[in-house]
Parts: C-alpha cells; structure tokens; sequence
C-alpha cells in the first residue's frame, strides 16, 4: 500500500485555515494549535481580543452536507435541552462553511481533561446523561446519516478489505476464515437479543470524546452520530475482565435508569459491537491509507504482524461471544 499523489487534505494550509476563519469575520492573531484528529482536521485557533475557537474542517467525500446539517441539528436540540454537549458556532444561521474548496465548521473552545471510568461516581454521572442524549435521540430517527449494523461495519469491511487485497497473501485465507466466523458469531449475538430498538447516538462515546471539569463531564466529537443501539454508547464506558465491566456497567446502569429505562437484552450485543468495532478499524485505516497522516501515525498497519494480531484477535472474540452476556454488578 502506498498514499496517492492528492491525499484529501492537501492544499490546507496554516494560510488557508486562517483565510478561511476570517471569511467569517474573525481576527485571528496567528496561533494555530493542531488537535488530535485523524479522520478531519481540527485546529485551535487564536483570536484577536476574544477566547481562541476551534476549527473542524471535514474530509472530503465522507458526509455530505445534509448529513452534516443531521449533526448539528442533533448537538443543537441537546444544548437546548441543557446536556453538556460542545455546539458549533451559528454564524449568519449557518453552521456549515465552505472556503478553498473545504467545508468547515466552527466551535468554542472547550477545556478539560480526559475522564475516570473506573470511578463509581463517574460512571453513574455518565450513565445519567447517557440516558439524557438517548432521550433526545429516541424523540426522531437520522433520515441521511447511517446505521451501525452488521452489514456497514462487518460485511462491508471485511469485503472491501478482501476485495482490494489488502491483506498480506499469506495470512489473507486465514483471516477471511476467522473473520466469516466472527460474523456468524455476531449474528448469533442478534439473534439472542431478538429485536432492539435503533435511536441516535453519539456512536464514539470513548474518553478521548469526554472533557471532565469542574462542572463535569462535556461531550464532543459527534462525527460519528449514526442510528444503532443504545449500549453502543454504553459498553465503551468499561474496561478490565468480565468481573470487572459488570461492576463498572452496574455503576452506568444505576444512573442511566434514573432518566431512561434500560433494555436489558442489549447486553447481547456487547461483544458483538466490540467485534464489529475491530473489523471496521481494519476497514477505515486501509481507507484512509492515500491520507499522509495515516502512514506517519499507523506504520504497523502494512505489515504481517499487525494482520496476524488482528486474527488473534478476532478468535477471541468468537470465543468470548458464545459466553454468557454481560451481567450488571
């Protein structure tokens, strides 16, 4: 694999970003700070006489823009009912901008530091606005963005992977067959929870998209927004052996119940999400392979070694799904 000659962010420069945030009628005082971001390009940027904002310019092709608009929307209706959720900037009645040929958006700057799940206490305040986000979310379903199922995060990944024969030809049979077998097994999952509710979510909800202050926790990062089940944005919240979650969910479980009442046959689906979330990770790294950025942050991803891992990985998954669901503590 080798990046092609127009990754998708080429031509953002620290001129272009500056030029684009003064269209919008801002003085920028020259600061550029880059955020962590792989799949779009976040930068704090100083302002003159005023706080620094932060700018998210999207990656071309991903959403489009009434996708987008579904976003904001959703991160809107939240603020108005009082969450904690970082909004983008209405500037002229617009959250959505265009300039160089990228769209962007625009937000305020939030502090904060990454939280602690392993905290009784915290966990049950997550669990309290989780069960507030999903209240917003169940109130009306996504009619553009997409839905985390078995087909777009599992089927389709390890088809496109095998389709552009991305994996190494010696491991590739080997992880085809390991893969068509983690699927059975997540089907499986399904088909123990029978039929579940699908509402809108945050569908990223790990630390690195939580900022903790004072006043708690804050949430950003709604990028990956899409219609799923609710314990997707539940089961990321935990950590450790199957003793150790099940303590830690019962913590979530106690808060997310005092808002909004918990279908207790999601937690089939625990591992079968955690499952689905590893093959689409294979997937989205090789997708973004013609991006710059990727390369330079992932060199393991092109050799055997990270392959091998990644079907030693998936057999655990088999054998950990035919265990028994996850059981709040």
């Amino acid at each position: 694999m080798t990046p092609s000659d127009s990754p998708p962010f080429a031509g953002l420069t620290p001129e272009r970003i500056l030029d684009a945030i003064e269209s919008l009628g801002y003085r920028c005082d020259g600061a550029l700070l880059a955020l962590n971001s792989y799949e779009n390009r976040v930068w704090q940027i100083g302002i003159e006489d005023s706080a620094p904002v932060v700018a998210k310019f999207y990656r071309p092709g991903r959403w489009s823009d009434a996708q987008i608009g579904e976003e904001h929307a959703f991160t809107a209706v939240m603020a108005a009912d009082e969450l904690p959720v970082v909004t983008p900037l209405v500037i002229d009645g617009r959250t959505l901008f265009t300039h160089g040929g990228f769209r962007f958006s625009v937000f305020p700057k939030q502090g904060g530091r990454a939280p602690e799940f392993a905290e009784p206490a915290i966990l049950e305040w997550m669990g309290r606005l989780m069960a507030r986000i999903h209240l917003v979310g169940a109130r009306a379903p996504f009619a553009l963005r997409e839905t985390l199922d078995i087909q777009s995060f599992g089927v389709d990944s390890r088809d496109w992977l095998l389709a552009n024969r991305l994996i190494p030809p010696e491991l590739e049979s080997v992880w085809q067959g390991v893969a068509d077998q983690a699927l059975e097994g997540v089907r499986h999952c399904y088909a123990r929870a029978g039929q579940v509710d699908h509402i809108r979510l945050h569908g990223d909800c790990h630390a690195g998209n939580v900022l903790w202050t004072q006043d708690g926790p804050h949430f950003v990062d709604f990028d990956d927004a899409r219609m799923g089940p609710a314990i997707q944005d539940l089961w990321m919240l935990l950590s450790g052996d199957a003793d150790e979650m099940g303590r830690q969910f019962g913590h979530v479980l106690a808060g997310y119940e005092t808002f909004r009442e918990f279908d207790d046959r999601e937690l089939q689906l625990v591992e079968a999400l955690r499952t689905l979330r590893l093959m689409h990770h294979s997937a989205w790294l090789a997708r973004r392979w013609s991006d710059p950025a990727f390369p330079a942050a992932f060199p393991w991803f092109a050799t055997n070694r990270y392959w091998e891992e990644r079907i030693l990985e998936l057999r655990e998954q088999i054998a950990v799904m035919q265990e028994s669901a996850l059981v709040p503590r």
